[in-house]
């Protein structure tokens, strides 16, 4: 299988997922999700609510979610609204979190991580092991071979109906295929065919980059929903953009690779697989970063151990954090002048955790970039720092779920 002077931007800060519409108008979902969107952004709310957000008729919201009902995906809340004897109470819908459950699975370069979701997206559960060797047959193997405990040990009699998995790279979604994943040697490999056949479950496959993007339309950072660009920085470097609500894939797949962005005279002799030096991946993934801090005589046998140094105060660690924000700058300043979104998320533990790396990176696209006049609002942190792995599966899933809910999904209810 081997080869297998305008307005001022709003900001982030600036609005609550209250204050929006529960899809932006250019989203490509279906009536259904429409409505189940609404009903994640605002429930518990009132179909009369739900009809006024996603601008359907009551008569077709009335339906939608009749459907969604059966389907066991929303219910009617046990609390009623408005005034008693003024005519028939409102019943508020919400998401039914008690039947239904997605499993997520991330594979690193390292590890991999599987994980359970409920339907507003929390995080249930999460199952992260080395890998045994790199080849697909193993890795996937191994993911399927999980999953059965995890969902013994906490589904609680909820049923599994789809598996998201998430990667690195070059991924065709509609494919269900792992195009090309260097740093795994991997090569056309079809991922949804062999975890649907080990697992007996739908299985969506995605880039980690483009997974964290939607998260963050769904559950995460609000402004996204409008415009953004995700850049995520592990062990793979590379992002995603969308406008108008949908997420760019590109005719062969590859939009968002920017692991190789020249740096310039600001990267350093690291050499690259692709032959030259200072690209941006070389300089700032996890393995540059351990290799440096060796360099310096740090002992860190794992970036998640420099990381935790970075965290205690160590003076060393902090710097090498600091130089990593300064150069994902650059390319962040990049990245808003090609795009010019709303926002620009970062999905790196420096920046999540470490403020100074924040304000470092800020600080470079203030002084690179042409576009963006108020970094402060426009470069945030992921909203799921701490469980970006464990998000990232899992979203590939629910994505597919809140674009169309009302599909071909085998373990869920059928519904006329």
């Amino acid at each position: 299988m081997k080869s297998l002077s305008a307005p001022a931007r709003r900001g982030p800060t600036s609005l609550r997922r209250s204050d929006i519409p529960a899809v932006a108008p250019a989203r490509r979902v279906s009536g259904a999700g429409s409505v189940l969107s609404a009903i994640l952004d605002h429930g518990p709310v009132a179909r009369s609510t739900v009809a006024r957000l996603t601008g359907l008729s009551p008569a077709s919201v009335t339906g939608h979610t009749g459907r969604l009902v059966a389907r066991g995906l929303i219910r009617e809340s046990a609390q009623a609204t408005g005034p008693k004897g003024l005519g028939r109470p409102h019943i508020p819908l919400e998401i039914d979190t008690s039947r239904h459950l997605v499993a997520g699975a991330h594979i690193a370069v390292a590890h991999s991580t599987v994980s359970l979701m409920d339907l507003r997206g929390r995080i249930l559960a999460v199952d992260r092991q080395p890998h045994r060797g790199t080849e697909p047959q193993r890795i996937l193997g191994d993911v399927a071979a999980r999953l059965p405990r995890l969902l013994a040990a906490h589904a609680a009699g909820r049923t599994v109906f789809a598996l998201g998995v998430a990667t690195g790279h070059r991924v065709d979604p509609e494919a269900g295929l792992v195009i090309e994943h260097p740093q795994l040697g991997w090569r056309n490999v079809p991922v949804r065919d062999v975890l649907a056949a080990a697992t007996g479950l739908q299985v969506q496959v995605d880039s980690h980059a483009r997974a964290l993007a939607r998260a963050e339309q769904m559950l995460g950072e609000a402004t996204t929903r409008a415009s953004a660009v995700l850049l995520f920085v592990g062990a793979v470097v590379d992002a995603a953009f969308a406008t108008a609500g949908a997420i760019h894939l590109g005719p062969r797949s590859g939009a968002g690779s920017v692991a190789h962005l020249p740096l310039g005279s600001a990267g350093g002799a690291e050499p690259c697989p692709c032959g030259r030096t200072g690209c941006l991946q070389s300089e700032v993934s996890e393995h540059a970063m351990v290799r440096r801090a060796a360099e310096q005589g740090l002992p860190a046998a794992s970036f998640t151990e420099l990381l935790d140094q970075a965290l205690a105060g160590e003076a060393r660690a902090v710097a090498l954090f600091r130089r990593r924000a300064r150069l994902v700058g650059r390319a962040a300043a990049l990245l808003l002048d090609m795009f010019d979104p709303e926002v620009l998320v970062v999905v790196e533990p420096g920046a999540g955790r470490l403020p100074q790396c924040l304000a470092d990176l800020r600080a470079e696209v203030a002084e690179r970039s042409w576009v963006c006049d108020d970094p402060e609002r426009a470069v945030v942190p992921s909203s799921f720092t701490g469980s970006v792995l464990a998000t990232a599966g899992g979203a590939v899933a629910l994505g597919v779920l809140y674009a169309d809910p009302l599909g071909s999904w085998t373990a869920l209810p059928t519904v006329s």
